[in-house]
């Protein structure tokens, strides 16, 4: 009895002090986010050609209106945009085609291919699309990504820099209706992005984003084409690590891109939440386990669960830095507000998926079951 006594106690103590830690780290990353949305002055871009590759896969809801956006770029120079899906039956060939006839000047193409093959369906669908390219800047975007009508303009001024291998792009979450949706987007704006511009001022992270990736056509064949990557869960990763193992640099400007989540239920925010929690373990599993102090307010939770001193106190304090740090972002990039009631739910379950992600290595993807293993490297799970 006395064992259990002092286990409790000492559960107790370590739960304060990450809950403690936990209200610091949001703080600071509360103040470290307005540097994040100082995007540069625009003053004698090069009107270079681009070329953007946009893998398809379904007709998400809004696509039409955000591959629209890339034909009215503010930028002087011609863009070509390459949109791919692997079926003659997907939705998303319509959406193509109606854009093709809405913008008949603009360089639309659409490639329907299913010859290349690997364990990472967007990949496969982006091999298909190199040969298709006309110019000598190549920029990559998910299909659920928002972009303003500088995007093109900015990132060919970053990669003006000779030791720019590559140019990627921060995210902010955007709610496509629902609440799940709006959890999707939370778990964005609240967990992952302040994360990520913390690491990014400390030095603490080499990141590289699907949101955008920005390089050009000699640095592409550099590594290797996109045949590397087609068994490679975090592809866009990988493809950072790539540029940066040939000696150049790859660029975080402070900008960031919206982009759009369609969760419609708690077992597709679940799903999408485990798959990313799983891949980023894969990556870094010690960096991701000394992550467990960015849940204060279940830390606090627990802390007062197993006995902790003014228990009003801390997990109040828990919550006013959570609230905090998610102004903070909602000002910073411009966002419409979060209701503050999803905070906690968001983070019990939050806390739920990163306690989970460490038993077990099965992820969910567009309807197939995969395994992550060590390498970051992914296969298709047959033992269902």
């Amino acid at each position: 009895m006395h064992s259990l006594s002092e286990t409790t106690h000492f559960v107790s103590e370590i739960c304060v002090a990450g809950a403690i830690l936990g209200v610091v780290y949001n703080i600071l990353a509360a103040f470290l986010a307005p540097r994040f949305n100082r995007p540069m002055k625009l003053d004698g871009v090069s009107p270079r050609p681009v070329t953007i590759f946009k893998p398809l896969h379904g007709s998400e809801p809004g696509l039409f209106p955000r591959l629209a956006s890339l034909c009215k770029q503010d930028h002087e120079g011609t863009i070509q945009l390459v949109c791919g899906t692997q079926k003659r039956s997907d939705p998303a060939n319509q959406v193509v085609r109606l854009m093709q006839r809405m913008y008949p000047v603009a360089e639309i193409d659409l490639v329907v291919d299913d010859r290349a093959r690997g364990e990472n369906p967007k990949v496969a669908n982006l091999v298909n699309l190199e040969t298709r390219a006309r110019h000598e800047i190549i920029v990559m975007s998910d299909s659920d990504i928002v972009v303003e009508d500088q995007f093109i303009s900015r990132l060919v001024a970053e990669l003006d820099n000779t030791e720019v291998g590559a140019v990627t792009c921060l995210y902010h979450g955007i709610a496509a209706g629902g609440v799940w949706a709006e959890m999707s987007a939370l778990n964005i704006n609240a967990q992952f992005l302040p994360n990520v511009m913390v690491a990014l001022t400390f030095g603490a992270a080499k990141p590289c984003f699907g949101s955008a990736i920005a390089m050009r056509r000699d640095v592409l064949r550099r590594i290797g084409g996109l045949k590397p990557f087609l068994d490679e869960l975090a592809d866009d990763y990988a493809i950072g690590k790539a540029v940066r193992a040939i000696g150049l640099d790859v660029v975080v400007p402070h900008w960031a891109v919206g982009h759009v989540c369609f969760e419609r239920s708690f077992r597709a925010f679940w799903e999408h939440h485990m798959r990313s929690s799983r891949t980023i373990r894969s990556i870094d599993p010690v960096g991701y386990a000394g992550t467990i102090f960015m849940h204060p307010l279940p830390l606090a939770v627990i802390a007062v669960l197993t006995g902790a001193q003014y228990p009003i106190a801390l997990a109040g304090v828990a919550f006013v830095s959570r609230a905090i740090l998610n102004f903070s972002i909602e000002r910073t990039f411009k966002l419409r507000r979060h209701a503050l009631w999803l905070l906690p739910l968001h983070d019990t379950i939050s806390f739920a998926v990163f306690v989970c992600s460490f038993f077990g290595a099965a992820v969910e993807w567009r309807g197939q079951n995969y395994r992550i293993f060590h390498d970051g490297s992914i296969q298709k799970d047959t033992f269902d």
